[in-house]
């Protein structure tokens, strides 16, 4: 209920920015006008125009991508589930303000079901999600809400649904984290500690869990190709009908750079080293594009790694915080930081148990990012004065890279909100597996 009364709040700011009367496109006329100024942009309302969205073009079996990086025809730079739900929001709308409404009416019970989710497996912390700033700033930003949900989703059958084997809730578990990558890639980095933790296994009620068990090879494998299989019958079918769109969506994330919409510590602390010619900027574009990837991969091996001591010292492998410390790895080190990228991490911040003044500093600097930045913008394009604005911005960038990186140690050695009631659920004799298995 708290989380459908946040969501009405998240479609109203949106809606600010949406409204008769419209230009011939379907564009509100007010939106370029007041979309930075008044904090009320979002990538929904401004995708309406330039993806064919408007025309009901059924995405990525037309069009492609220009050398520049442009795309064109039915092409889109999402995968091709967010796709399929660009397309089915702009079903029966002919203006933004539709599409806006429609596709917030699509994403609505993402956020509901993720809502409950995570209040049964972590009480009233749940709260941090559905009535959190995040939510009202992000819910309809862009179209995270299902991916999110997908990635609570397999948090959920692996920690609560323990009448069944840890090998078949981790292959179930796999097949959402597969369906996660196919909508915003990221649930994707959390099938290797998910098969890590099948590996090592999960101890028996009333034994102790540093007791030596088998290795579940066969285990971890199946969660591995069930996680890759799901990736490649869902994009198969894309792949071969248009190739060209398809691949179109790949290749402008390998194109895009490190510019001042990433909101990245390589812009704002990488760049100012570089000079501003032209020359200047292509090689500050080549080292983001060879050390950012580098430092991704080294915060994943070092997260799991680090679980890995920490089941040689507990018997348990961690899972949901290593997997957790690879998400900031990456918020930390990709080129491209968005704000709504913040919804990916409150799932974590619920599920394992982190200082509530950590995440408040943290919803600080993000709000630093997620208001300051579009007023950045509004003064840079205004010819206000820009000091204030981007202060606040650097606050953000900075405050919130210098949380993360105490959170990708904090969460692998954090204790998990698991809600004792859960043995009413599942057995008293339950209560220590559940347990375990949030660890």
């Amino acid at each position: 209920m708290v989380c459908a009364v946040t969501l009405l709040m998240a479609y109203f700011n949106k809606a600010r920015c949406a409204g008769a009367p419209f230009d011939d496109n379907g564009r509100s006329t007010i939106f370029d006008s007041v979309k930075d100024s008044t904090v009320c942009y979002s990538d929904i309302q401004f995708l309406w125009l330039g993806r064919d969205i408007n025309e009901h073009v059924f995405p990525y079996l037309s069009g492609g991508i220009t050398p520049d990086g442009a795309l064109t025809g039915g092409a889109v730079e999402y995968p091709v589930l967010s796709g399929l739900f660009m397309w089915l929001g702009a079903i029966g709308a002919h203006d933004d303000a539709a599409f806006l409404l429609h596709s917030a009416l699509l994403l609505a019970p993402f956020a509901l079901l993720t809502a409950y989710m995570l209040g049964r497996m972590g009480g009233r912390a749940a709260l941090l999600w559905a009535a959190g700033p995040p939510l009202i700033l992000y819910a309809f930003h862009n179209w995270e809400l299902p991916v999110v949900c997908a990635a609570v989703g397999a948090a959920y059958i692996v920690t609560t649904m323990t009448r069944y084997s840890l090998r078949a809730r981790a292959i179930a578990a796999a097949v959402l984290l597969g369906i996660g990558f196919c909508l915003k890639l990221y649930p994707g980095i959390f099938v290797l500690p998910l098969l890590l933790h099948v590996l090592v296994g999960e101890s028996e009620p009333g034994v102790d869990a540093r007791s030596p068990r088998p290795f579940d090879v066969r285990g971890a494998i199946a969660v591995a190709a069930t996680a890759i299989g799901t990736v490649v019958l869902v994009n198969l079918p894309f792949a071969l009908a248009g190739y060209e769109g398809w691949r179109a969506s790949i290749t402008f994330q390998q194109l895009r750079q490190a510019d001042i919409t990433t909101n990245s510590i390589w812009y704002w602390g990488l760049r100012p080293i570089f000079g501003k010619t032209a020359a200047d900027e292509a090689a500050f574009q080549d080292v983001v594009s060879v050390a950012s990837p580098l430092l991704i991969l080294t915060a994943f091996a070092l997260a799991a790694w680090l679980g890995w001591r920490r089941f040689a010292v507990t018997g348990l492998y961690p899972w949901i915080g290593v997997s957790g410390a690879m998400l900031c790895g990456f918020l930390l080190f990709h080129k491209v930081h968005s704000p709504q990228y913040t919804l990916w991490l409150i799932p974590f911040l619920v599920l394992l148990r982190v200082r509530w003044s950590l995440i408040g500093v943290y919803l600080l600097a993000d709000a630093a990012i997620g208001i300051g930045v579009f007023r950045y913008f509004y003064a840079l394009g205004s010819g206000h004065s820009v000091e204030l604005a981007e202060n606040v911005v650097q606050f953000g960038v900075w405050g919130r890279a210098a949380l993360l990186l105490v959170f990708f140690f904090l969460f692998i050695r954090a204790k998990p909100r698991v809600r004792v009631s859960a043995a009413d659920e599942f057995g008293p004799d339950r209560a220590p597996v559940l347990a375990y298995s949030a660890l």
